[in-house]
Parts: C-alpha cells; sequence; structure tokens
C-alpha cells in the first residue's frame, strides 16, 4: 500500500510532505498517487476509511489526507475527515467528490474541496500552501 517516490530526490528535499489518499477506485487513486508522487510527495493509499485509520495509526509523519467522499465501508470522507479532525488535528484535509459540490466553508472540518475530475497541479499546489501555512 505504500508508494514512495524514489527517483526524484530533488523535488523529495523540496518538498517531503507524506500525504494519505483515500479512493475506492482503484483507477482514480492509482492516478493520483502517481501524480503526487511525480510532484515529490511521498503517498500513502487506502482504498476505504477503516485502511486510512490503520495506516494514520502506523504513519506519524503523514500531513495531509486526500479522501474521495463517497466510499463504501463503516464511514465517508466526510466522517473519516471529522475522525481524523479530532484524533489527528495536524492533518490537513482535502475532500473530493464526484457526486458532490461543496465549498470550502461547508465541509465539516476545516480544509479544501475539489470537484472530480479535479487538475492534479491543482490539488498538488494546494497540498503544498496548507501544509507550509502551517
Amino acid at each position: 500500500m505504500l508508494a514512495a517516490q524514489k527517483g526524484n530526490a530533488v523535488k523529495l528535499t523540496r518538498n517531503g510532505t507524506t500525504v494519505l489518499v483515500v479512493e475506492d477506485d482503484a483507477l482514480l487513486r492509482m492516478d493520483i498517487v502517481m501524480s503526487l508522487e511525480s510532484e515529490g510527495f511521498t503517498v500513502h493509499e487506502a482504498s476505504n476509511a477503516d485502511d486510512a485509520i490503520e495506516i494514520l495509526d502506523r504513519h506519524a509523519d503523514i500531513a495531509l489526507m486526500f479522501t474521495d467522499i463517497d466510499m463504501p465501508g463503516s464511514m465517508d470522507g466526510l466522517k473519516l475527515a471529522i475522525a481524523v479532525r479530532d484524533r489527528w488535528p495536524p492533518i490537513k484535509i482535502i475532500v473530493t467528490s464526484g457526486h458532490s459540490n461543496l465549498r470550502d466553508d461547508l465541509l465539516p472540518v476545516e480544509g479544501r474541496f475539489f470537484s472530480k475530475p479535479y487538475d492534479h497541479s491543482r490539488v498538488a499546489s494546494t497540498m503544498l500552501e496548507m501544509v507550509t501555512a502551517g
């Protein structure tokens, strides 16, 4: 489940941000993971909220979570975002959906929303903004 960029040391040293991508659609997950890795992020990936919680328990270096809203399992992406905010408050959160369209200020947590299909470079630049803002 761990996907780490190995061939891009310059970007990794410039960036060094570890991200958790939570997406139940394997092709969409693979696409955003590959895009983020090419931007220099270290990426962990999960297909549902339960797997995401397990990864968060094991990896204290995760600075940001990118999660889909509509996922099967014990909780959807919004409930996962609330759980992460409550248990790991420093983690920045980006929520995405192809079925819902939310404004950032309507999210149940402080974070950002991207509707699908999203622009990969905008997602990456927003991630960097969020983690550097503190």
